[in-house]
């Protein structure tokens, strides 16, 4: 079955052709150049921006991919969750197409479709597995009973891991994307122990909190600018990022060995962070749990992800209309 998937969720134009796990083409138009002087991604730009490349994006995954219009049985599009304008584009556009070539619609969530690109990274991986998805919006742990059958075990009670990078990074200086350069600047030599940054206590065993770890950082960062001090940001990233791996190794490997899991799987544009995949693999390898990472060029937004998930929701029969609509938010089980 060859599925042509969209995604437009944030500020990547993503199409791709995908035949089960196999993947035939995948082409991202990236948006970072037109965001960077803004520090961060500008909704109405990136729709815009989406408006513009989606066309050129998906003719070139079809080019790569050597198929026609006529060789695909499906368009599967990212429609929940996002900025809103942003998945507008891709729905609209799955939605014209699905219609023109008369083939069927596959509705995709976008953390379903984060955790697929482990599918495929790893062509052996099958459910059931405890994944841990973590991005700019997101972090969770989730419990993959089937492919199309999750249940939430944790969530973030506040800020995202991977906002909590962006936000800190933003405020060391760093260009955007602040996470990235934060992870490089960590591993070019930063001591992760120069600075200790809060580990919220929660009553709730998975869940997250990174909000006063941002807090923390921004504080420490304000009071030696006031006292003419200069930082180590070198130092301070590693130790911000030591923090926050810390949090999301310990709580992964804790779900993992309380609810009898064998097998972890990571996701989400976090799951490219050099040091948190390190430490989950060797939590992982002392305790036999099976580790499971996307390669790198499958972490960030991306449409192969989404076609992979989007075979996986046509087998289970979820299909949709022309009354298809885009989400800002959903749960993942939903």
């Amino acid at each position: 079955m060859k599925i042509l998937a969209i995604e437009s969720s944030c500020d990547d134009t993503a199409a791709s052709v995908c035949e089960g796990r196999e993947v035939l083409s995948s082409v991202i138009n990236s948006q970072i150049e037109r965001h960077v002087e803004f520090g961060g991604v500008v909704p109405e730009i990136a729709s815009r921006c989406h408006t513009e490349n989606v066309c050129g994006v998906v003719d070139k995954a079809l080019k790569d991919a050597n198929v026609s219009l006529d060789d695909i049985d499906a368009v599967a599009v990212t429609y929940a969750p996002g900025l809103i304008g942003a998945l507008l584009v891709g729905v609209n556009f799955a939605k014209g197409l699905s219609l023109s070539i008369n083939k069927p619609l596959i509705p995709v969530h976008h953390l379903r479709s984060h955790i697929a690109a482990n599918y495929i990274t790893s062509p052996d991986l099958e459910p059931p597995f405890l994944c841990l998805v973590v991005s700019g919006g997101h972090s969770h742990l989730v419990e993959v009973k089937d492919y199309t059958d999750f249940k939430v075990i944790g969530h973030t009670r506040d800020d995202a891991a991977g906002e909590c990078f962006d936000k800190t990074a933003r405020a060391m200086g760093f260009p955007y994307p602040g996470g990235v350069h934060l992870d490089k600047s960590a591993e070019e030599g930063g001591n992760p122990d120069a600075y200790k940054f809060p580990k919220p206590r929660l009553d709730t065993p998975y869940d997250f909190s990174f909000s006063g770890i941002k807090t923390s950082v921004i504080n420490t960062i304000h009071n030696a600018n006031q006292k003419g001090e200069t930082l180590n940001r070198d130092d301070l990233a590693a130790s911000v990022r030591k923090t926050v791996c810390d949090i999301l190794t310990e709580k992964a490997i804790k779900a993992a060995t309380e609810l009898g899991y064998k097998k972890l799987a990571l996701a989400g544009g976090v799951s490219a962070n050099a040091l948190l995949r390190r430490q989950l693999e060797g939590e992982c390898k002392k305790r036999g749990i099976e580790f499971y990472r996307p390669d790198l060029k499958y972490c960030g937004d991306n449409a192969a992800m989404v076609a992979v998930q989007g075979y996986y929701e046509a087998v289970s029969g979820n299909f949709a209309d022309q009354t298809l609509n885009a989400r800002a938010t959903m749960a993942i089980d939903e």
